[in-house]
């Protein structure tokens, strides 16, 4: 028999898998959604698409195991496809299946990590889809598996040699140990002035309770995506750079930090890989020098890239917890939308699974999202024991400003 190849994670799915056990009862690690399907949908032909597809990717054989050697979690690429079939049921039974699919939390050590189903009631047909976060990400289920299982549905021929995510973890686990060492050194001198206290907003909510969620959502009205086609920055580096500002305006200090998700899809050989690509990446600026936008945004966009380098030693940062109550911050275009297309038609997302425990239980979390409409929405999920929802409007408000005056890239950073 052939012996068991052993993959190690990668430093985010150490640091979402440690998340998960620490609420193993939950399902925020559940990326999912139950989608209504229009009534002409053939219900053999989608479930021969998923399989095709589900068949053809190295990532839907993942299973987490504990290494023998070790008993540390690891992974590996060969586990079994659990193939999906059609479910006929009442619709009474169905909306008792339907609440329990949602409710449902993975079990990880060695089992499949995605659940899909098919059903079929007197009335409707429904598909439900749910990967578990730490081996699948957004652009992986919004963007190529809903892709790639529309054009098997519509009778596409899909080529055959795909990216292999384990290849990927393989290749990247082999960086010598001296160039991982480099990057350790750099990533603790990097958030060696990092201070929870000192580089926070102030803290304006006397609570002795423990972290408690609070979220604050509102749209931007003085940008659109029609800037950025004109001006040709980047979105990311933008609303990352504005939000930093901000914080140091909130907070009252000029060095300040934050933690940017970054997608990692960076080349194009790893565009077409289904798995978790995104990695998170400790950014920091100094505002003691003015400067006008354009230097700033040019300079911060150089040091970003200078900071990538070091991705393969992130583990350090989790190891170490070097980037605890860090702000964190994601850009995003809008691509979970509230239907997608199968064939020529529609299917609805109804549910999706009672995801209200955050994975990270961070201070602040800043997400901009681009939405249909061109336009940009700001969401700051923030620990309500600490902040309140003033300071969060607060917030906002300076951060609406910020993003106008830095449209204007001859403007210095002091006059903002």
């Amino acid at each position: 028999m052939e012996e068991r190849k052993i993959y190690p994670l990668r430093p985010i799915q150490r640091f979402l898998i440690d998340a998960h056990f620490k609420k193993a009862k939950s399902t925020m690690m559940n990326v999912g959604a139950l989608l209504k399907l229009s009534p002409v949908v053939d219900m053999e032909r989608l479930a021969y698409a998923i399989n095709e597809t589900l068949e053809a990717h190295d990532i839907f054989r993942c299973r987490l195991i504990l290494d023998p050697e070790t008993q540390d979690i690891s992974q590996t690429f060969d586990g079994e496809i659990v193939k999906v079939k059609i479910e006929h049921t009442s619709d009474e039974e169905f909306e008792l299946l339907r609440k329990k699919m949602l409710m449902t939390p993975y079990k990880i050590i060695n089992q499949p990590l995605y659940h899909i189903y098919l059903f079929e009631t007197p009335n409707s047909k429904y598909v439900y889809v749910d990967f578990y976060h730490a081996v699948m990400d957004g652009a992986s289920i919004a963007g190529l598996f809903q892709r790639e299982v529309n054009m098997r549905y519509n009778g596409r021929n899909i080529h055959d040699k795909f990216c292999s995510y384990a290849q990927f973890v393989e290749d990247e686990a082999s960086t010598p140990k001296a160039e991982l060492e480099a990057g350790h050194t750099y990533w603790r001198k990097f958030l060696a002035d990092f201070d929870a206290v000192k580089n926070l907003p102030p803290a304006d909510v006397d609570s002795a309770e423990l972290w408690k969620k609070g979220r604050f959502i509102a749209k931007f009205k003085n940008i659109s995506e029609e800037f950025f086609r004109k001006s040709a920055r980047n979105e990311n580096i933008f609303f990352l750079a504005a939000s930093m500002l901000t914080l140091s305006k909130i907070a009252g200090t000029k060095n300040i930090f934050m933690k940017m998700i970054h997608p990692g899809r960076d080349k194009t050989s790893s565009r077409l890989i289904m798995g978790l690509m995104y990695d998170i990446f400790p950014c920091a600026w100094n505002f003691e020098k003015d400067m006008t936008v354009a230097y700033f945004l040019n300079n911060f966009a150089g040091k970003v890239r200078t900071d990538s380098v070091y991705k393969k030693s992130l583990d350090i940062i989790y190891t170490e917890s070097l980037a605890d109550d860090c702000p964190c911050f994601l850009f995003q275009k809008d691509i979970f939308s509230d239907h997608i297309t199968i064939g020529n038609t529609t299917a609805d997302v109804v549910d999706m699974p009672p995801n209200e425990i955050s994975a990270a239980e961070n201070s602040l979390n800043i997400y901009v999202s681009l939405k249909e409409d061109g336009m940009y929405e700001l969401a700051l999920d923030y620990d309500a024991s600490r902040f309140s929802e003033g300071l969060m409007k607060k917030f906002y408000a300076e951060l609406e400003n910020v993003v106008l005056k830095m449209q204007d890239e001859k403007i210095l950073l002091s006059k903002i």
